[in-house]
């Protein structure tokens, strides 16, 4: 990765030397001009927008984040990322491997903490950052202040205000700190289990002042922004809903494949309790017990793969229920084209932790399959029951083998449903419909760069930036995004 320096009149690689002279402009002033050695200097980049601040990024699990990147970018949004942790070594891929490219990567946290502190003692941090560093010690969670310091003198030298990241835990929490460090407003998405299982009770930044202090709160469901909006009704006005995208054109691929006979039932997702597959398989040893022809491929992988297997074992179902391993996208669009249903009967773990709206999902309605699932969380959003697929009540694998049932028995249904499905996923969770639509609500409630160039391809944007002027002047009057300046046990927490 190169990285760039501004100089007083140009921006130009660290990596290649530099000659500096000085003249004097009309006004009498010294400027200073910079020239490359060579014939050509590189065209300035556009400036950066906003910032993206991920725990780990990108990577094969969290595919969204790197579609709603590229799709910001496609829209004029330009982001500064950051990633906590170094995904390279991931094997599994569904993602331009140029993106690491433009990836911030924070160095190993004990080298990070060193140069933190070389920083400061320079005195190269503003003064809320010496302090918390001398007065935190041991605290939980002191990662996060030093990845706080690092990323936010990082963005004040791009000259960006305001960072958003996914999942209210380590990425969210080091934007609160950089809120308190240098005034810049943060946002969050929140997705499932960390926003829906008990918090943290040793991290001081909770999700209670994640939700105080974002400048705005998303959510992917609109189950979900219910919820948030009554377990913190303070910031239910801040709270918005929008659904994950999904780049709909590989798995409408899928459309028209050659279907296994007999039927298949596919179902892919990590082998975890809040997946449900233990009562897909119960259910597939039903319709077996009731000589329904079908057999079930089960892609993923996880700790319950063992479970898994006994319990195919146990119920005799090893000619009709695959365990497949991971697979790649194109495999897993192979599947589809094969497959007559999806199918996931998702549940609530012990801990509260459940899917709130799951990708796989939306990519089966993409390749026209009708879909089995259950009353949970955000997929009766995605699910219409009887008119693209079917709804059971969670952990009632009898409920849901009927249901399987019935759309074994009907083809017709299935093919409708199907089509339905797919004009459901178009109007709604396409990639490009939930990213003009989070980038609109970024330029109003955060800090984001005011661009004349983004406001002449989308004149739409102009109200987005006074609505962000007015919350600015509102936050101006408030002080509530000034920096810290007291040590962190005198500042309001």
């Amino acid at each position: 990765m190169v990285h760039y320096v501004r100089t007083a009149t140009c921006l130009q690689s660290t990596n290649e030397p530099r000659i500096h002279n000085s003249r004097t402009n009309h006004l009498g002033r010294e400027i200073t001009l910079c020239y490359a050695l060579r014939t050509k200097m590189p065209t300035p980049l556009p400036p950066f927008h906003l910032a993206y601040v991920f725990e780990r990024f990108p990577s094969f699990t969290q595919t969204f984040c790197a579609r709603e990147i590229l799709e910001l970018e496609q829209l004029g949004l330009r982001p500064l990322i950051f990633s906590i942790h170094d995904t390279r070594a991931e094997n599994i891929r569904h993602f331009p491997a140029e993106l690491f490219d433009r990836v911030h990567v924070l160095p190993p946290s004990d080298e990070l903490v060193e140069i933190v502190k070389g920083r400061k003692d320079r005195n190269e941090f503003p003064q809320g950052v010496v302090l918390t560093l001398r007065h935190w010690g041991d605290r939980p969670d002191k990662l996060r202040v030093y990845e706080a310091a690092y990323i936010g003198s990082e963005m004040q030298r791009h000259g960006v205000h305001h960072a958003h990241s996914h999942f209210a835990g380590i990425g969210a929490r080091a934007c609160w700190w950089m809120r308190a460090f240098y005034g810049h407003t943060f946002s969050f998405t929140g997705h499932a289990n960390d926003i829906f299982c008990d918090p943290d009770c040793d991290n001081v930044i909770t999700l209670d002042r994640l939700m105080r202090d974002a400048a705005l709160v998303v959510s992917v469901s609109d189950y979900s922004v219910k919820r948030l909006a009554e377990s913190h009704p303070a910031a239910a006005a801040k709270i918005h809903r929008v659904y994950n995208g999904l780049d709909l054109q590989p798995f409408e691929k899928a459309i028209g494949g050659e279907k296994c006979t007999p039927p298949a039932i596919l179902s892919v997702g990590r082998l975890i309790e809040k997946k449900g597959f233990d009562d897909l398989i119960r259910a597939m040893a039903i319709l077996k017990e009731k000589r329904i022809a079908c057999i079930c491929k089960i892609v993923g992988e996880g700790p319950l793969h063992g479970k898994l297997a006994h319990l195919i074992e146990e119920t005799q179902t090893g000619d009709t229920v695959q365990l497949l391993g991971p697979k790649s996208q194109d495999q897993i669009v192979n599947l589809l084209g094969q497959a007559s249903i999806f199918a996931l009967p998702c549940v609530t773990e012990h801990d509260g932790g459940m899917d709130n709206l799951p990708t796989v999902i939306m990519e089966a309605m993409a390749a026209g399959l009708p879909c089995v699932s259950t009353v949970l969380a955000g997929v009766p959003e995605m699910v219409i029951d009887g008119a693209n697929g079917r709804l059971v009540p969670e952990r009632h694998p009898a409920a849901f083998a009927e249901a399987l049932a019935e759309l074994l028995g009907n083809s017709e249904n299935r093919t409708s449903m199907g089509t339905t499905g797919l004009r459901r996923a178009r109007e709604h969770f396409a990639k490009e419909v939930t990213a003009a639509r989070l980038a609109k609500l970024l330029i109003q409630n955060g800090t984001v760069r005011y661009d004349a160039e983004l406001i002449r391809r989308h004149t739409a944007s102009t109200s987005d930036y006074i609505t962000q002027f007015m919350l600015r002047m509102k936050r101006g009057i408030s002080g509530t995004s000034r920096p810290m300046k007291r040590p962190l046990e005198q500042h309001r927490l």
